[in-house]
């Protein structure tokens, strides 16, 4: 065992090491400049390449073209910047260009509080993009879930060709605790599918966006010896621009359903069954570590309660909360904002008493407010 001592921005930067990981660019910005800077520290000497942008459009556009090119790239900003990244999000999102973004939520709205966290953002990532496509969120609640999350978001945009998004907080990104990394089991690294046509030799049979229904298109890189054509509007399976009704419709369609498709393989969570339990309280983010502690002083008192840790955010993992739910008679939701994702949970239990508790003023939410609210549901 190696014990560390880092914060949740180191740990994820390490992780995207681990994942293979050869370009960063970002633009500096409270809480998540620390990525920044722990990418440039590691990224050379591992051949990779660590880029500050003059603004947080221009990151994105670095990242999208080093992606193009064919490297695993990462990039990270908070609430603000994410509005700046919104249109190339779209492009990303469109194009099939994979990438990981991480947002270490500050306190909104606007400017907020730089250096109070929350997770205001949840709800901004899913619909982020024009056409409002589905997403990959994935929500860790410490610095080792920073570590091994972001393994698994190279992978999942690797395996998707689609952006995927880490819905972190200041309160894990600028946290220090000790961590053993080692500990973690790392997923086993996805590329992405190269295709065959055109690799090594001019191809002109090469579609850059051809693919079976609900598949993913085989990639080349922009700059190998077969044309590869890029284009943010409409496109079919050639590159061209289209307004074809059919050519949209299929396409759209293809890039909707390879996420959804996905549901059950993009979830990721914790839970703990405690016998005898009726209520689930369901959580995530670092919110989830203080529904823990709760639970456990509740359980040591004569009063057992489960909880449920979502770390896979989007696309909803439905079948999860389903099935998980269905024994509890009572269902807590506790969410560093105001409520925006109890109403995802409320849509799938119609049948269950749903107790929310949101909070989203800089301070985190501490175990004994969230035994209060679980005593008097």
């Amino acid at each position: 065992m190696a014990l560390s001592f880092m914060e949740g921005n180191e740990a994820v930067a390490r992780g995207a090491i681990a994942a293979g990981c050869s370009f960063f660019a970002g633009y500096p910005i409270t809480p998540a400049s620390t990525i920044f800077s722990n990418m440039l520290t590691m990224l050379p000497p591992n051949g990779g390449i660590c880029i500050q942008g003059e603004d947080e459009i221009a990151s994105m556009g670095y990242c999208i073209g080093a992606s193009m090119a064919g490297r695993k790239v990462l990039t990270a900003t908070s609430g603000p910047g994410i509005s700046l990244y919104s249109e190339q999000i779209s492009f990303a999102i469109g194009s099939e260009i994979p990438m990981v973004i991480v947002d270490v939520q500050r306190l909104g709205p606007s400017t907020g509080s730089a250096t109070r966290g929350a997770d205001g953002d949840i709800q901004f990532l899913r619909w982020s993009n024009t056409g409002g496509l589905p997403v990959v969120v994935l929500a860790p609640k410490d610095a080792l879930d920073c570590y091994a999350l972001t393994a698994h978001a190279f992978n999942f945009a690797e395996e998707l060709r689609c952006p995927v998004f880490i819905a972190s907080n200041k309160e894990i990104g600028m946290t220090r605790e000790s961590v053993d990394l080692d500990s973690v089991e790392l997923p086993p690294i996805v590329e992405r599918k190269y295709s065959e046509i055109g690799k090594d030799e001019i191809n002109h049979k090469y579609l850059p966006f051809e693919a079976d229904k609900d598949s993913v298109p085989d990639f080349l890189p922009i700059g190998c010896k077969t044309l590869v054509r890029q284009t943010s509007s409409t496109h079919g399976a050639d590159g061209y621009i289209t307004i074809d009704p059919n050519v949209i419709g299929e396409s759209q369609e293809r890039l909707i359903n390879k996420i959804l498709n996905a549901e059950e393989r993009l979830t990721l969570y914790e839970e703990n069954h405690r016998q005898g339990a009726d209520t689930l309280v369901i959580s995530y983010g670092v919110t989830s570590r203080a529904v823990e502690d709760a639970c456990k002083t509740l359980s040591k008192n004569g009063k057992a309660v489960s909880t449920l840790t979502l770390k896979t955010l989007f696309p909803v993992p439905q079948k999860l909360i389903r099935e998980k739910s269905e024994q509890y008679q009572h269902i807590v939701v506790i969410e560093m904002n105001m409520g925006q994702y109890v109403e995802n949970i409320t849509r799938l239990l119609p049948e269950k008493k749903i107790v929310f508790y949101g909070q989203m003023n800089g301070v985190l939410i501490t175990p004994a407010k969230i035994m209060e609210v679980i005593q008097n549901g």
